[in-house]
């Protein structure tokens, strides 16, 4: 049906690497794969096999559940889209993770688990997140960090004015110039925006 690969961590594996709970949702043990640094697989490759028809309203969804925690939605494969390298957001151990909760819950044990999982649910293509929810946080992310640094570089310039915050008027010049030089200068500088 589908296969995975953990880019620069694993080779293919199919199916038979996850146990199934049941006709439409499966679970991985990352316990079992790579014991407690599960957060340090970042990336899964996951693509439909070629004898596999999935229908076309249908979607084939990747989510991860740390310890304690529930399971948060990744992406998806569909007909239309037969293969996909996900990010994988671990969510906090403990913690509660944002986006769709994976049905599984309902099929899996009811208790938090002890060890982080993959989960993969047969589901409707129309009631998921868009597929590329972790792409949209990545951007998000991005878009949050330059602001925060315009930010703090207006703050080193500004003056109060009873309750406003006056700048000077190039600064918006200023700092986009500074930032070029930064990015051209250091090239991990811009990686760090991403992360």
């Amino acid at each position: 049906m589908f296969g995975v690969v953990f880019p620069d961590r694993s080779f293919p594996m199919d199916i038979s690497a996850f146990s199934q709970i049941d006709t439409f949702h499966w679970i991985l043990d990352m316990n079992t794969f790579v014991g407690d640094s599960y957060d340090q697989v970042r990336e899964i490759c996951i693509f439909l096999l070629n004898n596999f028809s999935l229908p076309p309203d249908k979607a084939l969804a990747v989510y991860v559940q740390s310890p304690g925690s529930p399971f948060v939605f990744c992406g998806a494969v569909t007909l239309a889209r037969p293969s996909a390298v996900l990010s994988l957001p671990w969510p906090e151990p403990g913690g509660f993770g944002a986006g769709g909760q994976l049905q599984i819950a309902a099929a899996a044990d009811a208790a938090l688990p002890a060890s982080a999982k993959i989960g993969v649910s047969v589901e409707e293509l129309a009631a998921l997140p868009s597929l590329d929810a972790a792409a949209e946080k990545r951007i998000e992310n991005v878009a949050m960090k330059v602001g925060e640094n315009l930010f703090n570089f207006m703050q080193s310039f500004c003056g109060v004015d009873g309750s406003k915050l006056v700048v000077p008027m190039d600064i918006l010049d200023r700092w986009f110039k500074k930032f070029q030089e930064k990015a051209k200068r250091d090239p991990d500088f811009l990686k760090g925006f991403a992360l």
